[in-house]
């Protein structure tokens, strides 16, 4: 009788156990009913088990029961040791990216970007359905490396109301939410979602003005001394780019947040200067990029020189020439003064690309500095180089050598310095937890570096834009950005791609089946 009920209890527990697995896979609804059932059949499995303790013990108790009984032990421990390291997997994220150009990692700047967030950050990523496995590698990326961001995913087409509410018009869109400002991105490329990511941070455009009227470099032009290309690099993080003709404003504009002189022909008339002046006095930010002369009789720029001197920087008279050979590595001269190794700075912090500055003159700091401003190199030429000091030798027939009683310097040769001073008081609405305001000025001996045709270099795209992360004081923008991916397609003739068709198709494996026929014969 007793064993007839035990039985029965059995054949319900395993009842009860089938029925709350279907409950939690067909009905989610009511999935805390299945809980309380799969328990319930559990413990009469369990109460059955114990009533046939004397039958299990004489299975148990035969020779092929123990064989069998190892067996299952150590397949247990087998799935035990399994599932402990997918379990310790799941909560280590580990990954490692063999790519070149490290394709499937984060930049340096994503990163930078992600640990300064101080508030949650809502991410909704809408797209088909189908769709969502390519979204989810990204997006995990940005999750793991900061504890502040949440990302949904959400089907446009299954939930309309919602991509009414937020302004889709397009799949593949992904809306960043952060502080109550909104910014949408419509591509799952990690700069363009970074670059989102800024702008939503940073919650307002910083204007950076670049001055006109004297030969500068011309944000607009798409030749390669142009300049539209570090315009868009400059828009993508959130700035916005505006030309400044002080000779007919008198005065920098008051929502300047840097003004760049990129490369003028012509000296600057007294009252720009001036205004440069004054708008230094007001925690301006001042970036100077001047060219060394290229022509024998190119009238010097006296008044922006003594502008960066009177900042603690010595803009010198001359060309670095370079003779280490680096620059053959990228095709150029030496003319073209190639970087590799940086001075310590915020600008250059774990900055470790190669940046080449063709025609550059020596921007250094002036020892004991100059009105209390005392400035720092942030880029320097390599030991084999030095400045040439005679100029016209150098532009009429190109053959120069050091000679250092005629003026020349020895390298490492200082191409680019910088130099700070706090403001004397806040701006009227900074925030308390602002960054403290500065005046800051950078001097960059040479113009041509981040014009077009000097973007192909990688470096001299990031430490522009770090440069300019510097003097605006957005130090999280200050980083290795990330690279394009590099095509790596090979191309083959007619004849080549035929050769590969016979040994993949005809001659390995004809090689692998002889091989397995000799084996036969002979053990026969």
């Amino acid at each position: 009788m007793v064993n007839r009920i035990l039985s029965l209890v059995g054949w319900l527990g395993t009842a009860m156990v089938f029925i709350a697995v279907a409950i939690r896979f067909g009905f989610p609804a009511k999935e805390q009913y299945a809980y309380y059932l799969a328990w319930a059949g559990l413990v009469c499995v369990l109460a059955y088990t114990l009533g046939q303790w004397r039958e299990i013990a004489k299975i148990f108790a035969r020779r092929q029961a123990r064989y069998g009984t190892l067996a299952a032990t150590s397949v247990l421990v087998v799935l035990g040791i399994l599932v402990a390291i997918n379990y310790i997997g799941s909560k280590q994220h580990k990954r490692w990216d063999l790519t070149a150009n490290k394709q499937f990692s984060l930049s340096d700047q994503s990163r930078n970007v992600l640990s300064k967030l101080d508030s949650p950050m809502q991410v909704m990523v809408f797209a088909q359905e189908p769709e969502f496995p390519r979204y989810q590698d990204k997006m995990k990326e940005y999750e793991y490396s900061t504890k502040q961001m949440s990302t949904e995913y959400i089907d446009p087409d299954k939930k309309p109301t919602i991509a009414k509410q937020n302004q889709i018009q397009q799949y593949g869109t992904i809306v960043i939410n952060y502080k109550g400002r909104t910014e949408r991105v419509t591509t799952d490329a990690e700069q363009d979602i970074t670059n989102g990511i800024i702008k939503v941070v940073s919650g307002q455009q910083r204007k950076i003005y670049f001055t006109a009227g004297h030969g500068e470099k011309d944000t607009a032009g798409t030749e390669r001394d142009g300049y539209n290309a570090i315009a868009a690099a400059l828009g993508h993080e959130n700035y916005g780019v505006e030309k400044l003709v002080l000779a007919q404003q008198a005065a920098v504009p008051d929502d300047a947040s840097m003004v760049v002189v990129a490369g003028p022909k012509t000296d600057f008339f007294a009252p720009e200067v001036d205004a440069l002046k004054q708008y230094l006095d007001k925690q301006g930010k001042l970036l100077l990029m001047l060219d060394p002369p290229d022509k024998p009789d190119s009238a010097p720029l006296t008044n922006l020189i003594a502008l960066a001197h009177d900042w603690g920087v010595q803009v010198g008279n001359d060309v670095v020439v370079d003779v280490s050979g680096m620059g053959r590595l990228l095709g150029t001269d030496a003319s073209v003064p190639v970087a590799a190794n940086y001075p310590s700075h915020p600008i250059t912090s774990r900055f470790t690309l190669l940046t080449a500055y063709p025609l550059a003159r020596s921007a250094s700091p002036v020892s004991g500095g100059v009105n209390g401003h005392t400035a720092q190199t942030f880029i320097e030429s390599s030991p084999r180089s030095w400045a040439e000091s005679d100029i016209k030798g150098l532009l009429t027939s190109g053959q120069v050598s050091l000679d250092e009683s005629k003026g020349d310097k020895k390298g490492p040769v200082s191409i680019a310095s910088a130099v700070s001073a706090p403001a004397a008081s806040a701006a009227p609405g900074t925030t308390p937890d602002a960054p403290k305001p500065e005046t800051r000025v950078a001097v960059i001996g040479d113009s041509d570096f981040a014009a077009n045709s000097g973007l192909g270099i990688q470096g001299n795209k990031d430490l522009f834009m770090n440069t300019v992360g510097w003097l605006s004081q957005q130090e999280n923008l200050i980083s290795i950005r990330p690279k394009e991916a590099d095509d790596r397609r090979i191309t083959i003739t007619a004849t080549q791609q035929a050769n590969v068709a016979w040994l993949s198709l005809l001659i390995i494996p004809g090689f692998i089946f002889g091989t397995g026929i000799y084996t036969w014969w002979r053990r026969r």
